[in-house]
């Protein structure tokens, strides 16, 4: 028992000599708190990607477009939705970013939208947590996530929140 509380006073005491605050980089947002964040949810395709320069060409931006299968949640978006992100890459220069998810052509996904207050284009809500991709379970021929969750349990949840 004395070893023990040795080991734990030493420990805490290196997190006190550090003199700044521990954080985890990412806090896992609920499905919850996604649904009633976002101003829309959406599943569908990735149709196409393009990365392009901001006007001073001091920031890449990434323009990711969506056929829409499904409309969750909101109301104007119908057919097709384009996400902006930062980051990206044009010719030789790429900008990477933490924490914001990666798309690839023809990528089934669902995604968690929000629209910015800045320029009024969307973002995924939740950083790589608001996007969920989709695949086909050759064992059983259901839709999954990526965290291997059946899509029609994922989307019947999603729905019981926005009723609330």
């Amino acid at each position: 028992m004395k070893v023990h509380s040795v080991i734990l006073c030493s420990v805490l005491l290196f997190f006190a000599l550090l003199g700044e605050p521990i954080y985890s980089q990412v806090i896992p947002s609920e499905l919850r708190t996604k649904v009633e964040n976002s101003d829309i949810i959406v599943t569908g395709k990735v149709i196409e990607q393009a990365s392009q320069w901001n006007n001073d060409k001091t920031r890449i931006y990434t323009f990711v477009r969506i056929r829409v299968d499904e409309l969750l949640k909101g109301s104007e978006y119908k057919n097709e939705i384009t996400i902006k992100h930062p980051g990206g890459e044009i010719g030789s220069i790429g900008e990477v970013y933490s924490h914001i998810p990666s798309f690839s052509d023809n990528e089934e996904v669902l995604v968690f939208l929000k629209k910015s207050a800045s320029d009024g284009s969307l973002r995924v809500y939740g950083g790589d947590e608001g996007k969920f991709s989709f695949y086909d379970d050759p064992n059983t021929n259901d839709k999954l996530t990526s965290n291997k969750v059946k899509v029609s349990e994922l989307k019947r949840e999603i729905r019981s929140f926005i009723k609330q």
